[in-house]
């Protein structure tokens, strides 16, 4: 993929990098470095893909700088920033000539503060460690990639995300893991609360349409969410296909009283609104007060009528009751780590079994809500057993088939429950399952 940028974008995403080293969020980082140097559309894009690919492969940077540099433990942490973005360059880009590479990276290793002698060391450093890996980076990862066991490393991710994915995906794994490394597709969802669907349409460059998901446009040019007349207002919402899919398998209609047990940031809650066309009375659960007020406030702009109640999904009085309810919990998110590229070095294996009890928890809650007869839709983004298929089995109750509806994204081991998997089906990993409660004798 061609990702090289002028002088400026590579500033850009070099300070998305310190920023995400001292703990912000690559995404967040980004926006606020893009709008302070002013860049426009074109510009921006150049800068998240020089950003964004080097924070992903950040394991996959260091083991090629730390097998060229001398002493690479003495490293500076900017300086190891500045390296990265080259390797990553040099190494997984086919944009600018190596010699233009390496010029801009000494350039950026003068720009950091000290001395004027401390200056020119790390420009030094920096100027012989990438010509090392111009010469020599390519070859070491087609060398790495034949070793058996290697593709955590090639396709940098910790140990125990690519374990478990290999166990839930088997000869998936392979493509999913790499396509964490890709930019995902840019998809975006109609509201039909502000308008007609040709009125968005005409506002993207370019589209493709999904016939399961109807609302869903698939951006085929150049499209920067962040300055988007049609999202700023409402008419269009950044939303993966693969979030799309359990509102949809909720199937709310007017007149219903549906829940959304886990919320926030609300793209879900407020296309349950949408589908039931603004009919259904939508009540929407949120742990934490600063998320609930952004729910309530995307929920303004989009026009979705929905009451938000604040508190723990478990234990909150909710007043059901309900025709229809969604629990998507907290989870690894292991199935948009390319959508989030620093996502990757926050999960923490130990949390799994963590989340896994607080899963079900909030599952039996729904289940202990909804009327006699009604539905439960369960859903995450994350692709591990335990998070999935187990929570799934230990609830008891019997699954709808889906997969007539959603041709293509069938489970293949739990029949009727539906999987997407990144690399395989063009958007994030998800899986969904739809829970039939009986209908009283």
């Amino acid at each position: 993929m061609t990702e090289t940028g002028t002088p400026r974008e590579r500033e850009v995403a070099f300070r998305v990098l310190r920023r995400v080293d001292g703990g912000a969020y690559a995404d967040r980082a980004l926006r606020g470095e893009a709008e302070r140097a002013k860049l426009d559309r074109p510009a921006w894009a150049r800068a998240r893909r020089l950003a964004y690919g080097a924070v992903r492969r950040r394991r996959t940077l260091d083991w090629l700088i730390d097998g060229v540099a001398d002493r690479p433990d003495d490293v500076e942490a900017a300086v190891r920033d500045v390296l990265r973005l080259g390797t990553h360059e040099l190494v997984f880009s086919d944009g600018a000539p190596d010699r233009a590479v390496v010029d801009q990276a000494v350039r950026l290793a003068r720009g950091i503060r000290g001395p004027a002698r401390r200056r020119s060391a790390r420009a030094g450093l920096v100027n012989a460690v990438l010509w090392r890996v111009a010469e020599s980076g390519r070859g070491r990862i087609a060398a790495l990639a034949e070793q058996p066991g290697s593709d955590a490393l090639v396709h940098s991710v910790p140990d125990w995300i690519a374990e478990g994915l290999r166990e839930a995906l088997g000869d998936d794994a392979s493509a999913a893991l790499a396509s964490f490394n890709e930019a995902p597709e840019t998809a975006l969802r109609w509201n039909p609360l502000r308008g007609p669907r040709a009125t968005v349409a005409a506002e993207v460059p370019g589209w493709r349409s999904d016939a399961r998901l109807p609302e869903a446009l698939v951006a085929t040019a150049p499209f920067v969410v962040e300055r988007s007349d049609a999202v700023s207002r409402g008419r269009l919402v950044a939303q993966s296909r693969a979030s799309m899919i359990s509102a949809r398998a909720l199937d709310p209609r007017p007149g219903e009283r549906v829940l959304d047990l886990c919320s926030a940031p609300g793209a879900k809650a407020t296309h349950l609104a949408a589908l039931a066309q603004g009919g259904a009375r939508v009540t929407a659960v949120e742990l934490h007060e600063s998320r609930a007020r952004s729910l309530a406030a995307l929920a303004r702009r989009l026009g979705a009528r929905i009451e938000i109640l604040v508190g723990d999904a478990r234990t909150l009085s909710l007043g059901g009751p309900f025709d229809a309810v969604l629990v998507d919990p907290p989870c690894t998110g292991l199935g948009v780590l390319a959508a989030r590229p620093d996502a990757r070095w926050r999960r923490r294996a130990e949390a799994v079994p963590v989340l896994a009890e607080l899963q079900g928890a909030i599952l039996a809650r729904a289940l202990d809500t909804v009327r006699p007869g009604g539905r439960v839709v369960y859903s995450t983004c994350t692709l591990l057993r335990a998070e999935n298929e187990e929570i799934v089995g230990r609830a008891g109750a019997p699954l709808d088939d889906l997969s007539p509806r959603f041709a293509g994204w069938e489970h293949p081991e739990l029949p009727g429950a539906l999987r997407t998997v990144p690399g395989r089906d063009g958007t994030d990993g998800c899986f969904v399952a739809r829970l039939r409660v009986a209908s009283s004798p």
